[in-house]
């Protein structure tokens, strides 16, 4: 079968001929339908991902560890789980029975395969890690991405009062209020530029702070939730680290946390309960049709060219065999 096969961290996987996967106990083997390419399977590959050596435990190997298939009867079905060195991007894969999800009628592939793990990261991430509750001020920091403006479109679902979206791209920050944003920061001005936009938008205070950047923005956001003058935190702010698109680190006054109210926090920081409910509010929304957002369909045999592209203007890639 054709597969997208990695040989050596760092390297760009190829398109290319491997092995049929044989079904383990409790196995089945699914047609691979679509599998969506995000930034996690490149860290992974890079190998500077936290769990890249235990999801690609030995090389080489097929990437994606999700996707959606097709049973025998021609039923779509999301699927994980996959055991390695066998992977999403290819035509057919191996997956415990238990590991598939039946997809909601009027939910394509390439749609199903898209969207889910972004918009859970939104609603999981505002919802249950960020407590987020109606009628609360939103901050997408890091909105002009596929993940982003998915979390814009959550955050008002969710009933938020007011949203704010960051980013750097001045086309993709206009699009924004059509998507439910009441303002917007341009991250591309200088910095005291940028600190005093955060600080103007925030109103009465930012409630939650989905965060997909992380480097340089949050600390000149965190600058800008910094009294500076000697107060109490009038209101508290969590801020919901999902991403780190603009680094891996930050420099982290105390004074950031001293005084200004700021709560730092994990995406994943979740109770294992909300997921089934986030579940079900995912899938309703993707078939309803609630949530706008473009992809961009690629050829199995074309993964190398798709691995190569960089600035996606808000879609997300999507490989079909």
């Amino acid at each position: 079968m054709k597969a997208a096969v990695l040989h050596q961290f760092g390297q760009t996987p190829r398109c290319e001929d491997y092995p049929e996967p044989v079904p383990g106990e409790g196995e089945i083997i699914l047609p691979v339908k679509a599998a969506a390419l995000e930034n996690i399977d490149r860290a992974l590959v890079r190998g500077d991902h936290y769990a890249a050596h235990q999801m690609i435990p030995s090389l080489p190997a097929v990437l994606g560890f999700d996707g959606i298939g097709a049973l025998e009867d021609g039923r779509l079905v999301g699927f994980g789980g996959v055991r390695p060195p066998y992977g999403a991007f290819a035509e057919r894969v191996a997956v415990k029975a238990q590991y598939t999800i039946p997809l909601p009628e009027g939910v394509d592939a390439p749609a199903a395969a898209a969207a889910p793990s972004s918009t859970m990261t939104a609603l999981l991430g505002l919802q249950s890690a960020g407590g987020l509750q109606p009628g609360g001020t939103v901050l997408v920091n890091g909105a002009t991405g596929f993940a982003g403006r998915l979390a814009v479109q959550v955050a008002r679902l969710l009933g938020a009062g007011r949203v704010i979206g960051s980013g750097r791209d001045p086309s993709a920050l206009a699009e924004l209020p059509g998507l439910g944003a009441e303002g917007v920061v341009d991250l591309s001005r200088p910095d005291e530029a940028v600190v005093e936009a955060f600080s103007a938008a925030k109103g009465e205070g930012y409630d939650v702070i989905l965060d997909f950047l992380w480097g340089r923005p949050t600390e000149l956001l965190l600058r800008s939730l910094t009294p500076r003058e000697l107060s109490l935190a009038r209101k508290r702010a969590r801020l919901v680290h999902a991403g780190e698109a603009a680094g891996p680190a930050i420099s982290l006054p105390g004074e950031a946390l001293r005084t200004s109210g700021v709560e730092i926090g994990g995406a994943g920081n979740i109770p294992p309960e909300a997921i089934g409910e986030a579940t079900a509010r995912m899938w309703a929304w993707l078939q309803s049709g609630a949530l706008r957002f473009e992809v961009e369909v690629v050829p199995l045999a074309e993964f190398e060219r798709a691995w190569q592209r960089t600035n996606l203007h808000g879609k997300r890639l999507v490989i079909v065999p």
